[in-house]
């Protein structure tokens, strides 16, 4: 590949040359024209690339990814400990309610409905006014 290399004008701003000067030793590059060769590739290959992992370091991905691990862990953990708080808030007013299979059947279909036009928002408030018709 080294014999078949083409030389070219490259106009840089002198602070983006100084960076060059400083890193290239850095990055083990012979020259600087090596360290830019690999910047362009690089900056072109995460251009294209389907697999980010090729041009983020391994620390970066592992990171990232370690976070969302937590912080799946961490919403699995609340939404069962939310379950388990309306699983419980559902037997109390299964037991204290006298209520027919069809009428349960058309309030879920009604929640369904409600939560989907709210987009999950339901409050308490909206449940009362609508319960006592205002």
């Amino acid at each position: 590949m080294d014999g078949n290399k083409q030389k070219f004008a490259l106009w840089v701003q002198p602070d983006t040359l100084k960076k060059v000067e400083k890193l290239y030793r850095d990055d083990d590059c012979k020259s600087r024209s090596e360290f830019i060769e690999k910047a362009i590739l690089f900056y072109a290959g995460y251009l294209t690339a389907n697999d980010y992992r090729g041009y983020f370091p391994n620390v970066i991905v592992s990171t990232v990814k370690g976070t969302l691990d937590s912080l799946e862990n961490r919403m699995a953990n609340l939404l069962f400990k939310l379950a388990v708080e309306l699983s419980m808030n559902l037997h109390v007013t299964a037991a204290n309610s006298e209520i027919d299979a069809d009428t349960l059947s058309r309030l879920r279909e009604m929640c369904v409905e409600e939560v989907k036009r709210l987009h999950g928002s339901v409050s308490m408030e909206n449940a009362v006014k609508f319960q006592k018709g205002s």
